[in-house]
C-alpha cells in the first residue's frame, strides 16, 4: 500500500514538473485580428433651399417661323429633398428631387410681324418645374492635402454633376387686349446639373452652401397646337443657383 501511494505521489510530481516544460515547447500562433464588416459609409437624408436666376438665349414661334430674344431674365427660388450616400472616401451620390420657380423672362414684340397681328407688347413667362436628378459628387478635404474622410469633421469643398428630368409647367402674361393670349402648357424635359461649393461637417450632421446650375433642354407650352399662334418653345434653359443644403446622417 505504500508503495502504490509512493508510486502515486512520483507520478503526480512528475506531471506537475513535465506540464509547463511541455507548454513551453508548443508553437505559438498569431492573434487574428476581428474581421471589420462595416462598410465605412453612410446613408444620408438632404433638404435644400436655393434663389436662383433664369437664363435663356430667346423664344422660338414655329407658326411664324421667328424668333423673338429675351430682354429681361427670370428670377425665383428653389426647394426640395434627396436620399443618398456617401462612401467615406470622398465620394459621396443621392437622388434628389426639387420644386423650381421663376418668373420675369421677358421678350417684347414691337410690330415687326407681317401682317401685323396686334399681338405687341410685353410678355412674361411663369415657369413651375418638378425635376428629379440623380448626382454624384467628391468632397475634398481643405487642408494641405486634401484628402477628406466624412464624419472627421471640419470644413470641405466638393463639385458635382447630376442628370435626369424636368416637368415643366408654364403660364404667359400677355398685353393686355391681345387677339390670342399665349396658352397655359406642361412638357416633360431632359435636365442636368452641375455643383460647387464649399461645407461644414459636423458628424450626424452637414452644412454646404454653393453653386448648382440647372440645365432644363427645352421648355414649351404643349398640348398647344405646334401650328398654332400661342405655340412657344424655349431651348437651352439655365437657371443659375445660390443653394443651401443641409444633410442627415443616421447610421
Amino acid at each position: 500500500m505504500r508503495k502504490t501511494f509512493a508510486s502515486a505521489l512520483a507520478a503526480g510530481a512528475a506531471l506537475l514538473i513535465a506540464g509547463p516544460v511541455a507548454a513551453a515547447d508548443m508553437p505559438e500562433y498569431p492573434d487574428i485580428p476581428q474581421v471589420d464588416y462595416d462598410i465605412g459609409g453612410s446613408f444620408y437624408l438632404r433638404g435644400s433651399a436655393a434663389l436662383n436666376w433664369h437664363w435663356a438665349p430667346e423664344v422660338k414661334h414655329p407658326w411664324f417661323s421667328e424668333t423673338d430674344a429675351i430682354v429681361d431674365y427670370g428670377y425665383g427660388y428653389s426647394w426640395g429633398a434627396g436620399f443618398g450616400y456617401e462612401t467615406g472616401t470622398g465620394l459621396r451620390f443621392d437622388a434628389t428631387i426639387d420644386s423650381v420657380e421663376t418668373t420675369g423672362l421677358k421678350i417684347t414684340k414691337t410690330g415687326g410681324d407681317d401682317p401685323p397681328t396686334g399681338d405687341n407688347g410685353d410678355y412674361t413667362l411663369m415657369l413651375r418645374s418638378t425635376v428629379a436628378l440623380a448626382n454624384v459628387y467628391y468632397d475634398f478635404g481643405l487642408g494641405g492635402d486634401w484628402s477628406y474622410s466624412s464624419g472627421a469633421g471640419g470644413a470641405f469643398g466638393y463639385v458635382g454633376a447630376g442628370v435626369g428630368a424636368a416637368w415643366n409647367h408654364t403660364e404667359t402674361n400677355s398685353p393686355w387686349g391681345v387677339p390670342v393670349p399665349v396658352p397655359t402648357g406642361t412638357n416633360v424635359s431632359a435636365a442636368a446639373a452641375v455643383m460647387a461649393g464649399v461645407g461644414y461637417d459636423m458628424g450626424s450632421w452637414v452644412a454646404d452652401i454653393g453653386y448648382r446650375g440647372l440645365y432644363i433642354n427645352q421648355i414649351n407650352n404643349a398640348p398647344t397646337d405646334t401650328t398654332s399662334e400661342g405655340y412657344f418653345e424655349i431651348d437651352n434653359n439655365w437657371i443659375h443657383e445660390l443653394r443651401g443644403t443641409i444633410r442627415y446622417r443616421f447610421n
